[in-house]
């Protein structure tokens, strides 16, 4: 059962509570990422992350690291285009502190000057990484061709020259702006109860930071094409189609769709262009769900003398999906593969954390087990043929990394 609280502040906690495990995993979600930024700030959201872990008034960057190794817990963040999320997992007789140590890097950041400059050379660092993997970066790519020059076309990591302008006050002015109680998600998942609702209020429930909401613009679908030269074996080649927002009503028949054009080994991208013609040996799908609209995104990579051949047999995959559908076994299976990951994956608080703070901060709404299955249950080749129809029947973007 999740329960969930509302502080006088604004600010939402959610908390599930799972008496046979052993462990509490606490999450902090901020309703902030890249999509948030402007070009001469772009990078600071997941910049911000990383200064988080590099020491407080009273804490350092060791002793944050050290406190959790001495409790065998696990601290970490990761920053998306819409949100940035902190979390822990330790074992439910040390939550407390964990919460406390989330708490004191959340509020007492320092941002000392010289932490923060080499903190950028670790950031400079990870860029650079990014760069030299054109399988990752052609997904950027991509979504600047899909977005242009709307935030949601930003990098998450922003870029070497942004980040060197970034200061403490840089860095406060941001927090001021977006990490605001309203806009702050606390989901806890574990062996915990009631009572702990009373100590994450005494933490985060009286703090005040009031900033008129910036609204977000949806963003037009392009459908531009990028390329980009690049000294690689391969050729890698990322097609995008407009998609849905996350609380579509549709969405579970786009899920389910997308599984079988290239969610899985048995998909027909898979089988079409790795086991037929051994044209790629990495070929999927994925689709991105934001606020308010969606991202619908097939990768493969090949030799670039394959590369027609490559993008004539994706195309033929669409129009057989366009002209037949899914047939019946198609449609059952997909169904008992999601069901069956959807449940497999909430055997873990890590996951009942995500799935409820992302929940709570994106739709304001939490389906029960029962009611997810019944929605997935409901998709129907009608359905199925409409998303296919709305999806496809429109060009795509394009980008492509080769030599």
């Amino acid at each position: 059962m999740i329960q969930k609280h509302t502080s006088p502040n604004g600010l939402r906690i959610v908390q599930e509570q799972i008496p046979s495990v052993r462990s509490v995993t606490i999450g902090i979600w901020v309703l902030t990422g890249s999509r948030n930024e402007t070009k001469l700030n772009n990078g600071i959201s997941h910049f911000l992350e990383h200064m988080f872990f590099k020491g407080t008034d009273s804490r350092s960057a060791q002793d944050i690291a050290e406190a959790f190794d001495s409790i065998g817990g696990q601290v970490n963040a990761f920053t998306s285009k819409e949100y940035t999320c902190y979390y822990a997992k330790v074992l439910d007789t040390h939550k407390e502190l964990a919460l406390e140590i989330l708490a004191d890097m959340f509020f007492n950041s320092s941002f000392d000057e010289e932490e923060m400059e080499r903190e950028k050379k670790v950031v400079y660092e990870e860029i650079k990484m990014y760069e030299d993997t054109p399988d990752d970066i052609v997904h950027d790519l991509l979504a600047r061709a899909s977005y242009g020059e709307h935030p949601l076309g930003y990098p998450i990591l922003g870029t070497e020259e942004q980040l060197k302008k970034f200061t403490p006050d840089t860095l406060r002015n941001y927090i001021r702006e977006r990490y605001t109680p309203e806009n702050i998600v606390i989901s806890v998942a574990g062996n915990v109860d009631e009572s702990f609702i009373s100590s994450i209020e005494s933490h985060f429930g009286s703090y005040q930071s009031k900033h008129d909401p910036a609204s977000i613009t949806k963003p037009s679908f392009l459908a531009q094409n990028i390329e980009k030269n690049k000294d690689t074996e391969q050729a890698h080649l990322c097609l995008g189609f407009d998609g849905l927002s996350i609380g579509n009503e549709n969405i579970y028949s786009l899920i389910i769709m997308n599984n079988v054009l290239g969610g899985s080994m048995s998909s027909r991208l898979f089988q079409d262009i790795r086991e037929k013609q051994g044209l790629a040996y990495a070929v999927f799908s994925y689709h991105s769900s934001f606020l308010d609209n969606g991202l619908l995104t097939i990768y493969a990579g090949t030799g670039n003398k394959q590369l027609p051949l490559l993008r004539e047999t994706i195309d033929e995959t669409i129009n057989t999906l366009i002209d037949g559908g899914l047939t019946d076994k198609e449609l059952q299976n997909s169904k008992e593969q999601l069901k069956g990951n959807f449940m497999l994956s909430l055997e873990s608080t890590n996951s009942r954390m995500s799935r409820n703070g992302k929940n709570e901060l994106l739709l304001k709404r939490h389906r029960t087990l029962d009611e997810t299955i019944e929605e997935i249950d409901a998709v129907s080749h009608d359905s199925i043929n409409k998303i296919i129809k709305a999806v496809f029947d429109r060009p795509s973007s394009e980008a492509l990394i080769a030599p």
